[in-house]
Parts: structure tokens; sequence; C-alpha cells
């Protein structure tokens, strides 16, 4: 009898993690298709009129690897590393009924607005971007410790040219050899597995098989992995 129990509950745990991936996969589906409100473009271009259609159409894929990053890490908190792509954020928050719908489809649950920062004292956030680095590294395939590019989200400040925008680097210490030569001062992506900032690594691969889609908008959570070595550089 005792066996037949342990089987039912090994059965309902599996099937239970079955409906968990289905459900994540479902939504991953929703928030790439999902077509954004027709007037976006024209409302980021008021902010930054320097920027082309095609520029604006990098930048809603930056949004959509955001939200992504977010459902995959369980829906617990984020940052937004990226000047562009958190005014596009804004713009589309501010049709209410769309980002509501959104929301409840893509995640579940409301996504609250959080600022665009870098790593820095604050643990919350600096929780919020480690998470944010290894679920976007995740997607591109991209080694989170040692990454030879950046992911979209991060790159597409630099890429786009945007005053006021973040600079990262995958590794700054090529940079460091070359005796700083480089007139920009960039972020560096090994810093995500680096603890000299706030002394932990909370956020950096805490979560990366998905199983705490039930968290909520909290960071420091604790579970975070690191990567040994040094750090690559940074502000």
């Amino acid at each position: 009898m005792k066996s037949v129990i342990i089987i039912i509950v090994i059965l309902l745990i599996i099937l239970t993690v079955l409906r968990r991936n289905r459900q994540r996969s479902v939504r991953a589906d929703y928030i790439r298709s999902y077509p954004f409100p027709p007037a976006l473009y024209e409302k980021l271009r008021q902010r930054r009129p320097e920027l082309a259609l095609r520029d604006c159409q990098l930048v809603e894929d930056a949004l959509r690897q955001f939200f992504l990053a977010y459902l995959q890490g369980g829906c617990r908190y984020v940052s937004m590393p990226s000047r562009v792509t958190d005014d596009l954020w804004h713009e589309l928050i501010l049709y209410t009924r769309h980002y509501e719908l959104f929301c409840k489809k893509a995640f579940g649950r409301f996504m609250h607005h959080t600022p665009a920062v870098v790593l820095s004292k604050d643990k919350r956030n600096n929780t919020g971007l480690r998470r944010m680095w290894w679920f976007c590294c995740r997607e591109e395939n991209i080694d989170p410790c040692k990454p030879s590019r950046l992911p979209l989200l991060f790159a597409i400040d630099y890429k786009l040219k945007i005053a006021g925008g973040f600079v990262y680097s995958p590794d700054c210490r090529a940079l460091q050899n070359n005796n700083g030569a480089s007139s920009v001062v960039p972020y560096c992506g090994t810093d995500f597995s680096c603890a000299d900032f706030d002394g932990t690594t909370d956020g950096f691969g805490d979560g990366a098989d998905g199983s705490s889609d039930g968290g909520g908008d909290s960071g420091g959570d604790g579970g975070g992995h690191s990567c040994g070595g040094g750090c690559g550089g940074g502000d």
C-alpha cells in the first residue's frame, strides 16, 4: 500500500511539472507573437526621433526578450538593463487595457514596471539584473559565465547609439589589456557573476530550471550561482 502511495505521489509531481512546462511554453509563444499596438512605434519615435522604423522593430524584439526572461525566471523580480527598451515598455504600459490583457495571458499576473539600472550597491536591482542576464543569455545560447557576445537586450542601447544608454561589453578584460584605448568605458557581462558589488550573486542562475513559477516580485532570494574567478571590470 505504501509503495502505491509513493507511485501516485511521483506521478502527481510529474504531471504537475509537465502541466507547468506546457503552460510556460504556451505563454512564451503568446509573448513572441503578441501584436503590439499599431501606434507604439510612433510614440517611441516621439521620445527618440533618431530611430528609424527598423530600429523600432529591433527595440520591440528586445522588449519581447525582456518579457520572455521574466517568464522563464518564474515571474520573479527583474530589472531593466536598457534605456531605449524601457522607453518602449513605458509606452506599452500607457495602453492600459492592452497591457493588462497582455500580462494576464503572458504571465497570469500583472507585471509592474522596474527602472532601467546597472549593477550598483542596490541588492534588489542587482538581483533583478543578474536574473535578466542569465535568462537572456539562455535565450540566445550564450554562456552567462564566459559570454562571447551580448544578448540583444544588453547590446541594443549601444547598437542604436542611444543618448544616455547603457554600454556593455561581454568581457572587459580585453579592453583592460588594451590599456583602456577605447573612449567608452562599458559595463561588463562578466560582472553579473561577480559578488563585488553587493557581496552576493543572488539572481545569477537561481531557479534556472524555472521551478519557481509561483514566486513574487521580491529580490534577494538567494540561490545565486558563481562562475568563479574575478570580475570583468565595470564602473
